[in-house]
């Protein structure tokens, strides 16, 4: 792509800035170009949101519903799955799954709760709680 042609379809990237493309210059050389976005990306990155928001949002409801305990909704927020989360806290996963459930969960040790605090980089309050957001259709608002 020439350095002209580079994409300048303002999404996500462009509200906080520019991200850097190669592009050929008027010489025929790899040269350094900034980009506002372009819309294909754009499209994927807003679907890809579209579906944490709803991931987050399923996880409050179950966390509501008294199924889930609050560090399903840190992991979600955080785009961790069990494995990630296992990996960073030193448990083992088939452990991680077991503390999702609330009634685990509300019996862990503090030093356990302090591990997963300081993953998030969050307090063991901040933990044991999650925000109060209104969840409208598939999303959180």
């Amino acid at each position: 792509m020439k350095v002209k042609d580079v994409p300048q379809d303002k999404g996500m990237i462009g509200d906080h800035g520019t991200e850097v493309c190669y592009a050929v210059d008027d010489d025929g050389r790899y040269k350094i170009a900034s980009s506002l976005g372009w819309e294909p990306k754009n499209i994927a990155n807003e679907q890809a949101w579209d579906i944490i928001n709803r991931d987050i949002a399923d996880a409050i409801q179950g966390i509501r519903t008294g199924k889930l305990s609050p560090l399903a909704y840190h992991m979600t927020k955080n785009l961790m799955d069990e494995g990630l989360l296992a990996n960073y806290s030193g448990f083992y996963r088939w452990r991680v799954k077991r503390h999702l459930r609330a009634d685990v969960f509300n019996k862990l040790k503090p030093a356990f709760l302090k591990r997963y605090a300081d993953i998030f980089e969050i307090s063991i309050e901040e933990l044991e709680t999650v925000p109060d957001l209104e969840i409208k259709g598939d999303k959180n608002i």
